[in-house]
């Protein structure tokens, strides 16, 4: 551990000169490093370590080109102790933009994020989801795009060109948090353009009232991926899909409402459903504290052939922030199966602030699942705590 801070130490002190030289010149340089270290309870079904760290660093570089345009460069980093698979880089954005009257235009690699729900984000199709990086399936890999905006009095209206398709990061044979067999990095297509292939969204989102709602649509490579055996292995296959997605999210007094709802015309057609409310306790107990109350249902149409959880589920959560100088916060979540009483995992999310610069996060998993049939029956034996450091420069 004095090893890496010490590492830390001689990088952040280098970046911090760097951000100052580079400040002159209208270029500022920021980002994270972070030491991260997961303990399972159980080896794994194959036999895998209960230990695994991380090292990871994402900087960020942002240049302001002129009075009306500029370049954020975001790469990423991993290099964990277990998983060879999990060592993995990224650009997560490389991103030009322009902006004139009422007008963006974005080129280059970006992240786009749709959705407004805790438990599940349905809308959000744009980018493929880095799976080895958390199990709640929100790190994105970034995705090459040409990305237009209007923002007018009638609403803000986005249309994307998507060039290039991103395949699905999954665990090696070493990794955790994986099916019984290691999901191949040889990927399977519909489309005869395969990677290819040129995919198009657009989303039109207005304010009415107290209301946000969003309109979408979604036509190119399904990033959820189904699954085949060939040749022996176990391979995602990437269908083509069309989407026509809706979110909602409106504030009724202490009341936060949330819907995201789907219907995808791809290998099966389907609509699936995430709705419920957040309800926020101001000054808890006489108290600084805010305590949400979380509850949302999970709908699939597929039932039991989902390639996602929630086909039936009710998710119950509550966040506590403590509104202290150090931006503590605390959030404990159970999805549970209305199907079978004995599928339900658990989720922990705590994070607060050590100094200006430096931050402690703790994220916990519990998988409960005696169901052979069951899409994450393999997970029973994951349960896990991560502890990470963060440093932010």
């Amino acid at each position: 551990m004095k090893q890496a801070m010490s590492v830390i130490a001689r990088l952040t002190g280098s970046a911090a000169l760097t951000l100052v030289t580079l400040q002159c010149h209208g270029v500022e340089l920021s980002g994270q490093l972070n030491l991260e270290h997961r303990q399972f309870f159980s080896d794994g079904l194959q036999g895998q370590d209960k230990g695994q760290s991380s090292l990871v660093l994402q900087p960020e570089l942002f240049w302001e080109i002129g009075e009306q345009s500029q370049f954020t460069f975001t790469p990423f980093y991993r290099l964990d102790s277990l998983d060879d698979e999990r060592s993995h880089g990224d650009i997560r954005e490389a991103l030009y933009l322009t902006y004139w009257d009422d007008y963006e235009l974005r080129a280059g690699i970006g992240k786009v994020f749709w959705g407004v729900t805790e438990s599940a984000h349905l809308v959000d199709v744009v980018n493929q989801t880095d799976a080895i990086e958390a199990v709640d399936g929100e790190d994105k890999l970034g995705q090459p795009m040409l990305h237009f905006t209007s923002i007018k009095e009638w609403g803000t209206l986005d249309a994307m060109m998507l060039p290039y398709f991103r395949e699905r990061t999954f665990a090696g044979s070493d990794g955790r948090l994986r099916p019984t067999i290691a999901v191949s990095e040889d990927g399977l297509y519909e489309s005869s353009r395969e990677q290819n292939h040129l995919d198009f969204a657009a989303r039109y989102s207005k304010m009415i009232g107290d209301w946000d709602v969003g309109v979408s649509y979604f036509q190119g490579t399904d990033r959820d991926p189904y699954y085949r055996f060939d040749s022996g292995e176990l391979k995602p296959y990437y269908v083509q899909a069309k989407q026509f997605g809706l979110d909602v999210q409106g504030i009724v007094g202490d009341w936060l409402w949330k819907l995201e709802s789907i219907y995808r015309d791809s290998l099966h057609h389907h609509t699936g459903v995430v709705t419920g409310f957040e309800y926020t306790v101001v000054g808890a107990l006489g108290s600084v504290w805010d305590v949400g109350l979380i509850a949302e249902y999970l709908y699939d149409s597929r039932g039991n052939n989902s390639q996602t959880i929630g086909q039936n589920d009710m998710f119950l959560g509550t966040r506590l922030a403590l509104n202290d100088a150090d931006s503590t916060e605390i959030l404990f979540g159970v999805t549970q199966d209305l199907d079978n009483s004995d599928v339900y995992n658990a989720k922990l999310e705590a994070s607060s602030r050590l100094t200006n610069h430096l931050s402690w996060r703790i994220d916990g998993w519990l998988f409960e699942n005696d169901t052979p049939d069951d899409l994450l029956y393999f997970g029973r034996k994951d349960d896990f705590i991560e502890v990470s450091l963060e440093y932010y420069f």
